[in-house]
């Protein structure tokens, strides 16, 4: 019978671990037995594990400051002339339907108006029960999406939201953007990002049910900007 000394090795591949023993001849004899076993790699077990503190962080985020805003909006003074829905019928086909291009000029017209922060967006061009979601939740309405975008708006001294690029698909229109606010709150929070809509239009009114917000940065670092003081902002507090 030939003894034999186990040595084993450790190779990774891609996402993988595979531990081998060999059982190395020490008689002469050329026999070689190789066992491995494989695992699943858990490195990414970490930031799954973060995630979901941090998904709850940005959500109470998110709804804070949608009460925040909607706080804000009984607090402002009322404007003397109050800006009128952007509600234009769009002309539609046999079929009841609103034309596609129609309802993308519209998009792009809204851009130009800075929808985001100001609330003036094309009603007839979204279904009344779109849904809007954002990397923090999403919710139906399209009233309650005009409503937190006018009180945003409030929230902001100045702004640029401009869009870059469009691109068409079967189902959908996608929009990229960028977008760079300063808040007016005391601190002078400045956001600046990019990113794009999806827009999905319903088979059979034409219009948009979905709106979809993408952001190419981290959903931490969104909120990490409007908690960090603007540049300089301590020494100007200081010098008053």
């Amino acid at each position: 019978m030939a003894a034999a000394i186990p040595t084993s090795s450790v190779a990774l591949h891609g996402n993988a671990r595979h531990r081998c023993s060999t059982l190395t001849p020490i008689s002469g004899c050329r026999l070689y037995r190789i066992k491995c076993s494989g695992e699943n790699s858990t490195s990414n077990s970490p930031t799954k594990q973060e995630s979901a503190p941090e998904n709850a962080l940005l959500k109470i985020a998110w709804y804070g400051s949608e009460l925040l805003g909607i706080a804000a909006s009984f607090l402002r003074p009322p404007s003397p002339v109050e800006a009128p829905d952007n509600y234009l019928n769009l002309a539609t086909d046999g079929s009841g339907a609103v034309n596609r291009v129609a309802v993308v000029e519209t998009i792009k017209q809204d851009f130009d108006r800075s929808y985001f922060v100001t609330g003036q967006l094309t009603l007839d061009a979204y279904e009344e029960n779109c849904e809007f979601a954002d990397p923090a939740g999403s919710f139906k309405g399209l009233r309650r999406f005009k409503r937190n975008c006018t009180n945003f708006g409030s929230l902001i001294d100045k702004s640029n939201m401009k869009l870059t690029k469009w691109e068409d698909f079967e189902d959908k229109g996608v929009g990229h953007w960028r977008f760079s606010c300063i808040m007016s709150f005391p601190w002078r929070p400045i956001l600046s990002a990019t990113g794009y809509t999806e827009y999905y239009f319903d088979a059979q009114s034409g219009k948009v049910c979905r709106h979809v917000e993408h952001w190419n940065v981290p959903k931490m670092a969104l909120l990490k900007q409007i908690l960090r003081p603007t540049r300089g902002f301590w020494l100007w507090k200081k010098d008053g």
